[in-house]
């Protein structure tokens, strides 16, 4: 494979492994100014410093960073001896994890993602079934989805027109990030546009800034009084779908759920959304050819193996003493699997062709083993942003980045990386195409789509009006 990955492989022939406890070390910080604009190169600076597994410092908790690709599915498939479970984390149980920890708030949430045990298995099965009515095409339900994600789109499009029929555009807060929210308040089965608010405290959450921890106080208490509401008069949703397939959860644990698909659906969609249309208009006349063909499902198989949103997965940690690239994991301590660093490997790099149009499915984004991300959530996600794409390259003649590629500034943070703002050119087209193309699908009765006098009420769509910027 070369020295490179030979080197990240040096105790795997034999050398001398260092046992040297996660505690005694002194690791370099990961989120770094350069983690957020050059990552790729922070991941290579680590590989080339200790090998396929790196201590680091996330926000003052010491962890280990995967960055081989082997050692990835090593962990990722094997829950038995890397189980997810913050009671599995050694440190937090001997009080050494900071109170005010930054990831505290976010990582205590237990959800189906973060938690482990026994009971995981059945909340995971509740998950498939709830989902599966949005995702199979004999149900209404997944027909109104795709209705009600055009109808969506085609506001957040309107917004933008309003603006003027050319003009500039961020398509990541005026398009990427709001679609997906928008999508998940359908899902939650939300009345009308009361998940507005919710919604807005979903980005406060994910953005980590100092109302953080207010916002995901109040937006909890929103989720378990819509969780009491579906208990009281279950609805054709989300929620009451879960509830349906696991009636013993309390709405404390059914508001936790609905956080993780809020928070999910809505980050790592909108950033799917925005590097898809990225690829596409930055792409060779292959990739505007393949989109044209049909083929827009394949173009963002390609975009979350090279720039995945989900950059690190939430932690697992050792069962037990156990050797990993060239150390020795102590039990309970926490890992943290890059899929970003994972695709940077040469044993996985070095064997896909950069440039054709099919891309493998061995990469990591969705995850691997029994924990990766449920096939139904995968479709849902996929669903969600291919009508979003699909739409905005019929609605706009023209689409064309306001800035060089190598120019737009990204945000990273543990979990996620996306673009900050995506400025583009834009030209409308004369008149909306008919929303009847295979990435959307036509207006079905019971779609419930808010009044738009109340819109217009709500703290989301104030905010997204004051995004507009004048063209001509």
């Amino acid at each position: 494979m070369g020295s490179q990955l030979d080197d990240g492989r040096s105790a795997d022939r034999g050398e001398a492994r260092d046992d040297t406890p996660l505690e005694a070390m002194s690791p370099e910080p990961l989120l770094t100014r350069d983690y957020e604009t050059r990552p790729a190169l922070v991941y290579e600076r680590l590989r080339q410093r200790h090998g396929p597994v790196a201590p680091v410092d996330l926000l003052g908790s010491p962890a280990w960073l995967v960055l081989g690709y082997r050692e990835a599915l090593q962990v990722l498939q094997d829950d038995d001896n890397w189980p997810k479970g913050l009671e599995n984390w050694r440190a937090r149980s001997e009080g050494r994890v900071p109170a005010d920890w930054p990831l505290g708030p976010s990582l205590e949430v237990n959800h189906v993602l973060i938690q482990g045990g026994s009971g995981h298995a059945r909340l995971r099965a509740a998950w498939d079934v709830a989902l599966k009515p949005f995702q199979d095409p004999r149900h209404p339900q997944a027909k109104r989805l795709k209705s009600a994600v055009t109808a969506y789109a085609d506001e957040l499009i309107a917004l933008v027109g309003q603006g003027g029929g050319t003009g500039v555009a961020d398509l990541s807060a005026q398009f990427s990030r709001p679609l997906p929210l928008m999508a998940a308040s359908h899902l939650l089965g939300f009345p009308g546009s009361q998940g507005d608010d919710a919604l807005m405290d979903m980005w406060r959450v994910l953005d980590a800034g100092p109302d953080a921890e207010t916002a995901l106080e109040r937006l909890l208490a929103t989720l378990a009084d819509l969780a009491a509401a579906k208990q009281q008069q279950p609805g054709d949703d989300f929620p009451s779908y879960l509830l349906a397939a696991q009636p013993e959860l309390s709405l404390d644990e059914l508001a936790r759920e609905l956080f993780m698909l809020l928070g999910m659906t809505s980050d790592h969609v909108g950033i799917l959304i925005s590097n898809t249309v990225v690829e596409v208009i930055s792409g060779d006349g292959g990739v505007r050819a393949s989109l044209s063909a049909g083929m827009l499902r394949e173009t963002m198989n390609r975009v979350v193996m090279r720039k995945p949103p989900l950059v690190n997965f939430v932690p697992r940690f050792a069962a037990e003493d156990t050797p990993l690239g060239n150390y020795t994991i102590r039990a309970g301590d926490p890992v943290w699997v890059s899929s970003a660093a994972a695709h940077a490997d040469p044993l996985f790099a070095d064997h896909v062709a950069p440039s054709t149009t099919i891309s493998t499915r061995a990469h990591l984004s969705w995850g691997a083993g029994r924990r990766q991300c449920p096939a139904p959530a995968r479709e849902l996600a996929s669903t969600i942003a291919s009508v979003g794409v699909g739409r905005l390259f019929e609605r706009f003649s023209h689409l064309d980045l306001a800035l060089p590629v190598d120019q737009l500034p990204w945000r990273s943070s543990p979990f996620m990386r996306g673009l900050r703002s995506l400025p583009v050119r834009y030209e409308l087209a004369s008149a909306p195409a008919p929303s009847t193309s295979a990435g959307s699908a036509p207006q079905t009765p019971g779609t419930a789509l808010p009044d738009p006098a109340a819109r217009q009420r709500s703290s989301l769509w104030r905010y997204l009006t004051g995004l507009i910027r004048p063209g001509r």
